[in-house]
């Protein structure tokens, strides 16, 4: 059993320049835990609520509001409290809540605390993050799923696809599979500038170039690919984030790049085809979240060979998991942390994913921090995948670099 002694929150800047929530917690008086809060730019609209200032300051993105909350009444409410446990430090968080979505305190406030407590009590414990979430005695590190070209909400470019990534799957090792994304990076970078298309990067370190169609983002990549010496479809895959919500409306799908707008079962076809001329082994978000058919059509043709991943369908939230479970919309799930707020909710459902098949992935957000616990969560359950943008920013590179260092204490 842990007490709390200090608490202290800051408003800091993400990746993007917006502010966000970071926040400082001591047990036991010397032993503390910091952690900062990310954001996303393509949210569902199930997630848990976050906390933003009603102000025109910072372009209406201020969280000193909810800085101003753990500061004050939350902290009025924890100091010198004692809990034996990450859930009861959650519980509490949720019972102070008392909402659904954390609408009250926020989803970004109440995280902030659930992270810190989490670090704060590895280092009472003289442990490594990941030990303290899961007293294993091993543990598995994920494949990086590496967005290498950005589109949709992540860039200023023509392309639909918010994210197309390459998936190095030829080693256990990360740092191998890594060494590979980093030549195949590099290698993409050098095709760009010899057809003159821009290396400008996107929000998640990914490139940004002027191009518009979804064969010619996969074709570039698949040279890359063999420019840097492996091989497509052995050694590396492909995935894709969709991220229909973004390109939905009144029932169809606008496809502007494409020049082409679908039905689901049109947007359906569409995906066969991909995955007919491409190594593709993930699709998230393929269809608008309230698209219930087309979930159901795609989880039938394609979830037998491919994940079919639920990021804004289920927003790690465990009975909005459990429902897609139910209706078998998908057979893969994107664990975002701040979608639901605690630690403790986001373990529950990556534990329901387990209990049912489903693939987990751990992921970040496109509005990020150098704060790298979800390299310990993805560790900690063994995640089979992460996904924590390009190779590039060390927004995103600060995950890889801490998987690097967690498998050297696990070898």
């Amino acid at each position: 059993m842990v007490k709390i002694t200090h608490i202290k929150s800051r408003q800091i800047f993400d990746s993007r320049g917006d502010p966000t929530v970071e926040t400082d917690l001591v047990v036991n008086n010397n032993f503390i835990g910091r952690a900062a809060v990310p954001s996303g730019a393509s949210k569902g609209i199930y997630e848990a609520i976050e906390l933003r200032d009603k102000s025109p300051n910072y372009n209406g993105k201020g969280v000193l509001d909810a800085v101003s909350k753990i500061n004050n009444e939350i902290k009025a409410k924890l100091l010198n409290m004692h809990f034996n446990s990450q859930e009861a430090l959650d519980n509490f968080l949720i019972e102070l809540d008392g909402t659904i979505n954390k609408s009250k305190l926020g989803a970004n406030t109440i995280l902030s605390i659930s992270i810190a407590f989490a670090k704060a009590r590895a280092n009472f414990e003289n442990k490594q993050l990941f030990q303290t979430i899961n007293n294993a005695k091993s543990f598995s590190l994920p494949k990086p799923m590496l967005n290498i070209i950005n589109g949709g909400a992540h860039a200023d470019n023509g392309l639909d696809i918010q994210e197309f990534m390459i998936v190095p799957i030829k080693h256990t090792s990360i740092s191998e599979n890594l060494k590979i994304a980093c030549e195949i990076f590099h290698s993409l970078k050098k095709i760009l500038k010899n057809n003159s298309f821009r290396v400008n990067t996107g929000d998640e370190g990914g490139f940004a170039p002027n191009i518009k169609t979804t064969n010619q983002a996969l074709d570039i990549i698949s040279q890359a690919v063999g420019l840097a010496g492996y091989k497509l479809g052995e050694e590396v895959c492909l995935a894709l984030d969709i991220a229909a919500n973004e390109l939905y409306k009144n029932g169809k799908y606008y496809f502007r790049g494409e020049n082409s707008v679908f039905t689901n079962f049109e947007l359906l076809k569409f995906y066969e085809n991909l995955c007919s001329s491409y190594p593709i082994i993930s699709i998230e978000d393929p269809f608008f979240e309230k698209d219930i058919e087309g979930w159901k059509l795609l989880n039938e043709k394609l979830g037998g060979k491919i994940n079919i991943v639920g990021d804004d369908l289920f927003v790690t939230n465990p009975a909005k998991l459990q429902a897609g479970i139910d209706n078998k919309l998908a057979n893969s799930i994107l664990i975002k942390m701040n979608q639901i707020g605690t630690l403790t909710e986001t373990l529950q459902s990556i534990e329901l994913a387990k209990n049912n098949n489903f693939v987990h992935i751990i992921s970040h957000r496109s509005g990020e921090t150098e704060d790298t616990t979800i390299a310990h969560i993805a560790v900690a359950t063994n995640s089979p995948f992460i996904k924590t943008g390009s190779i590039s920013r060390t927004d995103r590179v600060c995950k890889y670099n801490e998987l690097i260092r967690i498998e050297e204490l696990i070898a």
